[in-house]
Parts: C-alpha cells; structure tokens; sequence
C-alpha cells in the first residue's frame, strides 16, 4: 500500500505563488497528479506527471501551475503562481500504476488508486 503526504497548502494572495509537496512511501511510480477540490464540487484534475517526465495540464491551470518529480526523493511537486481566487480548493496528491491511464485520461480521479490526505489552499 502506498502512502502519500501532502504539505504547503496555506493562503497566497492575488497573484502571489505557492508550492505543494507530495511525498510517496514507494518509488517508481508510474503516474502521479494533482487534483483539487471546492466544498461540493467535483474532484478536478490539475496537472499529471508521468515517469518519464511528461507532464499534461487542464486548461484552468496551464501557464501557471508547473508540476514536477524527484524520483530520487520520492517526491513531486506543484509550484503554483500567478494564483486567483478560483484556485482556491483542497488540493490531492495521486499516483497509479495502471497501464490504462493514458488511454482512460491522465487527469481522471477514478483512475487513480493512491490518495493524500489533502491540503488546503486559499487565495484572496
């Protein structure tokens, strides 16, 4: 089973940046991704990173989220700038090993298996 731990949530203000941290307790996994959260929304995916360094984004975040890895670390990150007040969420950490995910969508929360416990994120 694997563990995944989230921090760096916090406030930013308008325009301002923050970067969200997700550390694994396994290594080499296939895909990891961030998804967000409003209070009774939808899960929404943000950005996807594959083990070999491809990276996919929604169209809400491109230009301004950067997702990345440190496979030696067993970490990956999420450096947001350029924050607004939509951004505002309960931010996840995924990963999965599922041979299907680039054909069911790399930002799809049901393909995911592996779940932080959130962090919170607030813009104003």
């Amino acid at each position: 089973h694997v563990q995944l731990v989230e921090s760096g949530g916090g406030s930013a203000q308008v325009g301002g940046s923050l970067r969200l941290s997700c550390s694994a307790s396994a290594d080499a996994l296939m895909y990891m991704a961030w998804f967000r959260q409003t209070p009774g929304g939808e899960r929404e995916g943000v950005a996807a990173i594959e083990s070999d360094f491809s990276t996919y984004y929604s169209d809400s975040v491109k230009g301004r989220f950067t997702i990345s890895r440190d496979n030696n670390k067993s970490t990956f990150y999420l450096q947001m700038n350029n924050l607004q007040p939509e951004d505002t969420a309960m931010y996840y950490c995924a990963a999965s090993h599922s041979p299907l995910l680039p054909m069911k969508g790399y930002l799809a929360p049901k393909e995911y298996n592996y779940w932080g416990q959130g962090t919170q994120v607030t813009v104003s």
